[in-house]
C-alpha cells in the first residue's frame, strides 16, 4: 500500500511555487543550473530540496532538464513532458509559465473539491460525537432513576435506554470494529478494482456525483489544452491527461478512447461514445479540430467546468446546511423527548 508520507512527490502548491521561481529566474536571463542553486538554498520543503539537489547534480553532470525531473520521481508526468517540449522548443520558461498556471487552476480545483466533501463529512462527525456523549453519559442518568421508579417504560424510551446500554458495554469493541472497517476500506479503494467501484459509486451520488463529474471533466479539459498548447503530440497528449482526470472511471472511458484516435479518428467522435462527456463538451471538442484550435476550445470548456464547480459547491452546500442542522435536532430532540415522556406519564397520575 502507497502511503502519502513515504511518497517521493512533491505536493501540489510547493511545485507551483517552485515552478513560478524558475520560471522567472529563467525568463530574466539566469543559466538553469545557477537558478535551481538559488532555489536550494531558499526552500524549506524538505521533498523540494531533495528533488532540486537531485535535479542541480544531474544537470551539471551533463543530463538534460526533463530526464534529470524524471529521475528523481518527484515530479508527475505532465510535469516532465512539458519540460523536455520547452527544452527541444528552447521556451522553457514559457512552458514554466504555463505550468505554474496549470497547477495554480488545479490547486484552486482540488480546494473547491475538498471543501464541498468535507463540510458534510464534518457535520456528520460532531453529530456522531454528540449523540455518543448523550448515549454515554447522560442518557445513564435517566435510567437509574427510571429503575427506581419501577414502572413500565415507553417503547422510544426503551429504544433510547437499550442504545445507551449497548454504546457504553461495547463502546472499545464498536471503536476497534470502526477502524478496522476504515482500514479495510482504504486498503481496498487502493487497489484498481476498489477505486473504480469506489469512483464508480461517489459519480453514482445525486449532488455529489455531479460535482465530481463536473471537476473532473474541468481537469481533463485543463490539462489536454496546456499540453497541445506546449506542443505534446496528441497521443501523449491524452495518455498523460487520462491519468490526471482524478476518477478512474472517466480515465478508463479517456484510455478506451485513445485507442480509437491511435487509428486516425479525430477525438470527438471516440469522447461521445464514452457516454461520460456531455453533448456540449464534445460538440465544441468538434468545433475545435475542425477551426485547427482545439486547445484554445479546451481551455473554454475548463473555464466554463471551473465556474460550475463553484456553483455546484455552493448550491451543495446551501441544500446540505439545512438538512444536516435539521438530522442533528431531530435526532436529539427524539433523545430528549424519549427520557421525558416517562415523567410525563408520572406527573399525569400524580394529578
Amino acid at each position: 500500500m502507497n502511503l502519502p508520507f513515504l511518497s517521493k512527490r512533491i505536493s501540489g502548491m510547493a511545485l507551483m511555487l517552485f515552478t513560478r521561481q524558475l520560471s522567472a529566474m529563467i525568463k530574466s536571463g539566469m543559466p538553469l543550473s545557477k537558478s535551481l542553486n538559488i532555489i536550494l538554498q531558499q526552500t524549506e520543503d524538505k521533498k523540494v530540496r531533495l528533488a532540486v539537489d537531485s535535479v542541480a547534480k544531474d544537470i551539471s553532470s551533463g543530463k538534460s532538464f526533463a530526464e534529470s525531473l524524471r529521475k528523481t520521481e518527484a515530479f508527475p508526468e505532465m510535469y516532465c513532458s512539458m519540460s523536455a517540449v520547452g527544452e527541444a522548443g528552447a521556451s522553457l520558461d514559457t512552458i514554466l509559465s504555463k505550468l505554474a498556471s496549470y497547477l495554480e487552476k488545479e490547486e484552486k480545483l482540488k480546494s473547491k473539491i475538498i471543501s464541498a466533501m468535507a463540510y458534510p463529512v464534518v457535520i456528520m462527525a460532531i453529530s456522531v460525537i454528540v449523540v455518543s456523549i448523550l448515549l454515554i453519559f447522560v442518557i445513564p442518568n435517566f435510567s437509574e432513576m427510571f429503575t427506581e421508579a419501577g414502572r413500565e417504560l415507553p417503547l422510544p424510551t426503551q429504544i433510547v435506554l437499550s442504545a445507551s446500554t449497548f454504546l457504553s458495554d461495547y463502546f472499545i469493541l464498536i471503536l476497534l470494529l470502526l477502524f478496522a472497517a476504515i482500514f479495510g476500506l482504504l486498503s481496498y479503494v487502493r487497489t484498481p478494482k476498489g477505486r473504480f467501484a469506489f469512483d464508480s459509486f461517489v459519480l453514482s451520488i445525486p449532488i455529489l456525483g455531479s460535482l465530481v463529474k463536473k471537476a473532473s471533466i474541468a481537469r481533463f479539459s485543463s490539462t489536454l489544452g496546456t499540453l497541445l498548447h506546449s506542443g505534446v503530440p496528441l497521443i501523449d497528449a491524452m495518455k498523460i491527461t487520462a491519468s490526471t482526470a482524478g476518477n478512474m472511471v472517466i480515465e478508463n472511458g479517456v484510455l478506451k478512447s485513445l485507442s480509437s484516435i491511435t487509428k486516425g479518428r479525430e477525438i470527438s467522435g471516440p469522447l461521445a461514445e464514452t457516454a461520460l462527456f456531455p453533448p456540449m463538451v464534445v460538440q465544441m471538442v468538434a468545433v475545435g479540430e475542425e477551426t485547427g484550435s482545439l486547445h484554445e476550445m479546451l481551455m473554454h470548456i475548463a473555464d466554463f467546468y471551473d465556474t460550475e464547480v463553484d456553483a455546484a459547491v455552493s448550491r451543495m452546500t446551501s441544500v446540505l446546511e439545512p438538512i444536516m442542522i435539521l438530522l442533528l435536532g431531530v435526532i436529539v430532540s427524539g433523545m430528549l423527548v424519549a427520557m421525558y415522556l416517562p415523567m410525563f406519564d408520572m406527573v399525569g397520575n400524580i394529578q
